[in-house]
Order: C-alpha cells, then sequence, then structure tokens
C-alpha cells in the first residue's frame, strides 16, 4: 500500500531470494552504492513524480511515455535501458475485470522501477515473495514473475468467462428462459473487450524473450517464450467463448422468432375461423326488415346452430390441409 507520497514498497534485492525493505532515503542510499534494486511507486504521489522527473535518471522522453494517460502495451530498449508497459485484469472489489490496469516498468543492469496508480495484485504477491526470502534473485526474474503473474489473473478471469458461457449454453439447452439473451450479450461482450486490452500483449512477450539484453538469461527468456504461448492460448479460449455466446445468442433468437412465428399463425388461424362467422352474425343482426328467421320463436336457436356447423366444418377443412 503507498504510503501517501507514492511510494509501495522497495527493496534491495539480495541475490538470494530475498530483499531488505527501503524507504525514499533507502532508495536514494542504495542508488549511490549501485546495488539492485526493485522500487514500485504509484506514479500519482507527488514524491514519485519528483523521483521520477528528478532523481530516476530514467530518460525524459521515456518517461514521459511510460506515464502516459492510456499506453500502449509495448518492448522498448531505450538510452541503456528498457520501457515496458504491460497490462493485468482490473482485481480489486467491485471493478470490471475488463477494465485492464497497465503496469509501466523501466529496467536496466541493476534496477527495476513499476509503476501503476490502481492496485495490482500481481506485484503485490511479488512483494510478498521476496518478504518470505522466496522471491526473485535476478532482475530478469523479477519480470518473469511479473509477467507471470499478470497472466495469472488473466487466465482466471478467462477461466471464469468460459464457465459462464457453458453454464448459460445448459441453461438455454433446458430452459424456455429468454431472459438469458441478456446474460449471453454481457458475456460476449466482455469476451470481446477483455480480448481487445490483452490481444496486443502477446505481441510484446514475443518480441520481449528475443531481446539481447544483459539482465535476461536464457532460462528467462524460456520463461517469457512460455508466457506469450499461454496468452496465445488464452486468447484462442477467448475466441473459442465469444463464438460459443454468439451461437447460443443465435439459438436463443431462433427459439424467440419460431415462438413469434408459432403465436402469430394461431392467431391467424383464429382470426380466418372466425372472419367468415363474423360475416354471417353481421348480416344477420342488421337492423333492416326481411331478415330471414325474423319470426320463427326457434330463429335464434338455428342462427346458432348453422353458426356453430359452419366453424366445425372450417376447423375440418384446416386440418385436411394440414393447416392446424
Amino acid at each position: 500500500m503507498s504510503d501517501g507520497s507514492g511510494l509501495v514498497c522497495a527493496f534491495s534485492l539480495d541475490g538470494k531470494g530475498g530483499g531488505e525493505p527501503l524507504d525514499w532515503e533507502g532508495i536514494e542510499q542504495q542508488d549511490k552504492k549501485h546495488s539492485t534494486m526493485w522500487v514500485h511507486l504509484d506514479y500519482a504521489g507527488e514524491r514519485s513524480q519528483s523521483w521520477l522527473r528528478q532523481h530516476s535518471a530514467i530518460p525524459p522522453e521515456a518517461l514521459d511515455i511510460l506515464l502516459a494517460r492510456q499506453p500502449r502495451p509495448r518492448a522498448m530498449p531505450h538510452s541503456g535501458g528498457m520501457m515496458l508497459i504491460v497490462r493485468g485484469v482490473n482485481l480489486n472489489e467491485g471493478a470490471d475485470p475488463e477494465d485492464m490496469i497497465s503496469v509501466r516498468v523501466w529496467i536496466d543492469d541493476r534496477r527495476v522501477v513499476t509503476m501503476r496508480h490502481r492496485k495490482v495484485n500481481a506485484l503485490k504477491t511479488t512483494r510478498q515473495a521476496l518478504t518470505k526470502r522466496l522471491g526473485p534473485r535476478r532482475i530478469g526474474r523479477l519480470i518473469v514473475m511479473l509477467v507471470e503473474q499478470l497472466l495469472e489473473g488473466i487466465g482466471r478471469t478467462v477461466e471464469q468467462l468460459d464457465d459462464q458461457v457453458d453454464r448459460l449454453e445448459d441453461e438455454v439447452l433446458a430452459s424456455e428462459d429468454y431472459v438469458l439473451r441478456h446474460s449471453l450479450a454481457e458475456a460476449r461482450r466482455q469476451t470481446i473487450a477483455l480480448r481487445r486490452h490483452i490481444a496486443p500483449e502477446r505481441d510484446v512477450l514475443a518480441s520481449l524473450h528475443t531481446m539481447k539484453v544483459s539482465w535476461m538469461t536464457e532460462s528467462d527468456r524460456g520463461s517469457l517464450h512460455e508466457a506469450a504461448e499461454r496468452l496465445t492460448r488464452l486468447i484462442d479460449d477467448l475466441d473459442s467463448a465469444r463464438e460459443r455466446a454468439a451461437v447460443t445468442q443465435e439459438e436463443v433468437a431462433s427459439r424467440l422468432s419460431e415462438l413469434m412465428n408459432k403465436r402469430l399463425y394461431m392467431l391467424s388461424m383464429v382470426a380466418a375461423i372466425f372472419l367468415p362467422l363474423s360475416l354471417v352474425t353481421g348480416i344477420w343482426g342488421a337492423n333492416v326488415g326481411g331478415i330471414p328467421l325474423e319470426k320463427d320463436p326457434a330463429g335464434f336457436a338455428i342462427l346458432a346452430a348453422v353458426v356453430v356447423l359452419f366453424g366445425i366444418v372450417q376447423v375440418g377443412v384446416f386440418k385436411l390441409l394440414k393447416w392446424l
């Protein structure tokens, strides 16, 4: 958690999986000693802004890109270091998963500076690992852990969306609840939004593991390559979930259309049966002289019998024609 000035946490890595926690003064001291450090900042903090601009030694043009309002994922060498911008799923309470959080990273031979504004669980996990002396021993391993933890959150979200689509498919097949089409539309919207945000990250990871930088070992490259492959599989899973949601949505729409057609057909048949009967009763109901059976006490009964008989004949003809 940020201390209010923008410093979330900082560690001087001991190369054995642990690290010494640092405050602002400790960061300045370790910086002078050229120790290996990880500094994690809330870039919106006032002191964070001051340190980044005046003391971090990050090139101004690179810093402007890292602090942009909505930076796109990228991995770009720059002036002896590297800019890395990756995205993670927003797992904070009350947030939409597709509302992605950008993690901005500056990497050089002895430092990793990570920046965010909203909380990122992946970085919290890395901090806890360092506290337990189970964290990364090298800068390259720190980057690998960051990427893997971000993918872990994306993977859980994709799995939840996939399970949601499975459940909706089963409910559509087992029930006639047409309200499900709204849930299907929402699931489809989420998969489309999530894919749009994470697809560029696949290219970033694919290019990152091929870059020749001193802080990355062959083991790190292999891990980043596996991360890129995993992200590709997650994107394929999103595509599959989106297509299944679309097919299920079409099935619901087809059933709804079929139901409406059946109801309209039944109304048409009722209208077709009663239209001739209405004509007969309308003629007999005309208030003019000369109406047949006008003086006959049994006139109404005869007319009713004729109407019923005429209706039975119509229904029989419709059934013979297979209209009913």
